[in-house]
């Protein structure tokens, strides 16, 4: 077989073709591919441009747009976003008129008190500063807050920085500032201590009488009852309650007061943010605590009881809404609660709040004169009917300071 298949032709012939065939078939592939690929290019400038980033990013928020999912959300979101400035404009428009409201109630209120007074009738003086009314303008009424047992200590006040006879007088008509022992009757009324208080007036004609019955617990219906009664009775820029153991000086008040003159809702005083004590038996306890929050929390910023001065519209502000205004058991705490929500400017001045000496004496010779010294750890100066003279010599501001003070 071997020998035949070499010397044939045919044989021969079939060999070649088979080898030519398959260079064909290889050629023709190569063909094809090269002109496949010049033929079908695709054409970038006729058909589809090429997509810039901007256009991607359109791309990408239009098709997620179609997505009702992330629809929902955004529509969601943008809901949120309206309802949150709503309620912001809301907020602010409530702030707004709740300050309007609280104005307009202490100007109503001041114009019914001027109404009343001049119904009542009140001193005239010719000499001095008057209203658009005729009726007398005081620059401040002085509340000394004082007890059935407490003579000793008016005893002390009267021959140290408050004037006496024509001096006070002459106070109240060149100066303009009232002072006057506040009190009010026992609970036997018209019994040996009230008998007691009243020739006590009769002698010196410095205590103002108060309807209210004495007692320790019921300070704070004092205050209330004080700042009425004395709004009702004096038409001033100020009303003052100071305790009847703290040494004033009443030029160094006056000046300090009268730089706030022409200012509304003012509470000038010590301002301090005292514990709320709730355990029984303890000074100062307070039988609310749990009004307060948690034990342990500390009561909001208000002056200390030992002197403080409000402003004539918040005066009156008490007097129109005192059977609404309520009691806690400490009088300060009381004032300070009666003006959360009204638009009242605290000013805190720690000039009404000076030590005894050598505190007191030092800020004296600084040129820094106290309007009022006591002793923090007696609520007021310590043994004051015997110590008052000698607080009064080294800290007072001297009785030429009083007459050659103007208060404009």
């Amino acid at each position: 077989m071997s020998w035949k298949s070499r010397g044939d032709p045919s044989a021969s012939r079939s060999f070649i073709s088979q080898k030519w065939t398959l260079f064909l078939c290889l050629s023709c592939f190569c063909a094809g591919m090269f002109f496949t690929n010049r033929m079908w290019t695709i054409p970038e400038s006729k058909g589809i441009t090429r997509r810039t980033a901007m256009e991607e990013e359109t791309l990408n928020l239009v098709s997620e747009g179609c997505n009702p999912k992330s629809l929902n959300q955004k529509e969601v979101q943008r809901e949120n976003k309206d309802i949150f400035g709503e309620v912001y404009k809301t907020h602010n428009a409530i702030q707004t008129l709740d300050k309007t409201i609280s104005n307009l109630e202490m100007e109503l209120a001041a114009a019914r008190a001027t109404q009343e007074s001049i119904r009542s009738g009140s001193p005239l003086s010719g000499d001095s500063k008057t209203d658009s009314t005729g009726k007398r303008r005081y620059l401040m009424v002085v509340g000394i807050n004082t007890a059935f047992s407490s003579r000793k200590r008016r005893d002390s006040v009267r021959a140290t920085w408050m004037p006496q006879g024509e001096k006070r007088k002459r106070l109240e008509e060149e100066k303009g500032i009232i002072i006057r022992f506040v009190i009010g009757h026992s609970a036997t009324s018209g019994g040996i201590l009230d008998r007691a208080v009243e020739a006590e007036g009769r002698k010196h004609g410095d205590i103002l009488r108060l309807d209210h019955v004495e007692g320790y617990l019921e300070l704070s219906a004092k205050t209330k009852i004080y700042f009425a009664t004395a709004v009702a009775t004096w038409d001033a820029d100020f009303y003052v309650k100071v305790d009847d153991d703290v040494h004033v000086n009443i030029a160094t008040l006056g000046e300090t007061l009268v730089r706030h003159r022409k200012k509304q809702h003012l509470y000038i005083g010590c301002m301090k943010s005292g514990p709320v004590l709730a355990q029984k038996g303890v000074r100062y306890h307070e039988p609310e605590y749990w009004k307060f929050g948690e034990p342990g929390n500390k009561y909001f910023r208000h002056a200390t009881g030992q002197l403080y001065a409000i402003s004539k519209d918040l005066a009156t502000y008490i007097s129109i809404n005192q059977h609404v205004l309520h009691k806690y058991a400490n009088e300060d705490v009381s004032l300070g609660a009666w003006f959360i929500g009204l638009d009242v400017q605290h000013i805190d001045d720690r000039r009404l709040c000076c030590g005894t000496p050598p505190d007191c004496e030092w800020k004296a010779q600084a040129g820094n004169i106290c309007v009022a010294s006591f002793d923090w750890t007696c609520s007021g100066i310590c043994k004051s009917a015997e110590r008052i003279k000698e607080v009064h010599r080294r800290c007072g501001e001297g009785e030429n300071a009083l007459w050659s003070a103007t208060f404009k």
